[in-house]
């Protein structure tokens, strides 16, 4: 017994000593992190805008001291800015070009990609357009393709009424214009001119709906937002009509139309603190970022990989 207490007396000195110890070295919690703040600046396109804008409200809710700014002067636009330094992400509906890639080079920017959602690039008719229901690939480069003169849509099948034939769609700088282009017409930036071009696609919903005849093409979500004004077009590739949607989208079948939407970072923009969490947050939360702004979301090998791409990325910029 006698020894058993002794033990325990000098357990408890021990213990009496480590605190004092502790408390002398300054063992009280440690000062909380400073919240967040500043900017996030983020520019490029159109399509991907609603997704960015939804992860900034999101974010900020979170942080409510960091200013998150997206506008969308389209991808070529943005990717501009992008290597000049001029932003910290830019937002891509279609993958960099090798140019612009030599351009972000020449300027000693270093950059990485990410994929945020997919996409079904969608092309609308009028709510009261009962003939197009279905179009081939072939039809819709015989209206868009460089000199073409179709004005009717009776001159695309002779089945189709005479009714007017008027063109909406993106404008040069959208990567939307050269993703349809590729893929419609054969070659980027290959287009008839005299379409209604716009950099901003609220200006093909409102075109497309005020005209029984018109036809336009935008990102799905546009689309989404708008189904009691115009209506999609299934596509026919060469293996039957299929419509744009989620699973379309995302197992590809929706060919040629169906894309991934990315953000581009530089190692400068991931060396803030408020843009290196405002990423992690984009991709840890991007399931709910894309329902919130109502896009077709990643598959989960696509987010895993998102997920790991963007923890080597941020790895990278803080060496």
């Amino acid at each position: 017994m006698a020894i058993r207490q002794a033990r325990r007396l000098h357990v408890l000195a021990l213990a009496t000593i480590t605190a004092l110890a502790l408390t002398s070295c300054g063992g009280d919690d440690p000062e909380p992190e400073a919240p967040l703040s500043g900017p996030v600046v983020i520019d490029g396109s159109s399509t991907v805008e609603p997704l960015s804008v939804a992860a900034g409200n999101l974010f900020t809710a979170e942080h409510p001291d960091v200013q998150v700014a997206v506008t969308a002067s389209g991808t070529g636009g943005g990717f501009k800015k992008f290597c000049a330094g001029q932003i910290d992400i830019s937002d891509a509906s279609r993958a960099m070009s090798g140019a612009e890639s030599k351009a972000c080079g020449e300027r000693g920017v270093i950059f990485s990609a990410l994929q945020v959602a997919n996409d079904a690039l969608t092309v609308v008719v009028h709510k009261d357009n009962t003939w197009a229901t279905c179009l081939t690939v072939e039809q819709l480069k015989k209206m868009w393709e460089p000199g073409s003169t179709v004005k009717s849509w009776n001159e695309i099948d002779p089945a189709f009424p005479n009714e007017p034939l008027s063109l909406f769609g993106a404008g040069t700088e959208s990567g939307t214009f050269d993703y349809f282009t590729q893929a419609i017409t054969g070659k980027e930036g290959a287009s008839r001119t005299d379409y209604r071009a716009s950099e901003d696609d609220n200006d093909t919903v409102t075109g497309v709906a005020a005209a029984k005849g018109a036809l336009g093409y935008f990102g799905f979500s546009y689309y989404e937002d708008n189904t009691d004004k115009l209506r999609a077009v299934q596509i026919d590739s060469g293996k039957g009509c299929i419509a744009p949607s989620v699973p379309t989208a995302q197992d590809g079948s929706y060919k040629p139309l169906a894309r991934p939407l990315f953000i581009y970072l530089t190692d400068t923009a991931l060396k803030k603190p408020q843009v290196e969490k405002f990423a992690e947050f984009y991709i840890n939360n991007n399931a709910k970022i894309v329902a919130t702004a109502g896009f077709i979301p990643m598959t989960s090998p696509q987010l895993s990989q998102a997920r790991a791409e963007l923890a080597d990325i941020v790895e990278t910029a803080g060496q």
